[in-house]
């Protein structure tokens, strides 16, 4: 399975995840099953609140999951329709968010639990 993280940086398993997924600069794609990584620039990422269209962010990509800090109920939901399930982790590096997932440990982000707007954080 690919994961997707949104990052503060392109630092490779060493990037911090970023709060929220909309605002992020890059995201991470790592692959489980290989190791890969994949970093991506978000050219997205100063859009009004609202008008995030995180699916097609991440299109092509073969997501199966998505770890971020904090998201919109909107962009829940766009996921969960499309099949991606979303996590919650706070303040990791995409190493151990990897880790933490491989384990069990994060918890899923559903609809009660999403941002209400940005600054949410």
């Amino acid at each position: 399975m690919k994961i997707c993280m949104p990052t503060l940086e392109s630092k490779g398993m060493e990037s911090t995840v970023h709060v929220h997924f909309g605002s992020a600069p890059y995201f991470a794609f790592y692959d489980l099953e290989s190791g890969k990584l994949k970093m991506v620039q978000n050219n997205n990422e100063h859009h009004e609140h609202g008008a995030c269209q995180p699916v097609s962010a991440i299109a092509g990509e073969g997501v199966g999951a998505v770890i971020t800090g904090g998201m919109g109920r909107r962009a829940v939901d766009m996921f969960n329709q499309a099949g991606i399930k979303v996590f919650l982790l706070d303040g990791a590096t995409v190493a151990d968010a990897a880790a933490k997932f491989k384990a069990g440990k994060l918890v899923e982000l559903k609809l009660d639990m999403a941002c209400a707007g940005h600054g949410c954080h």
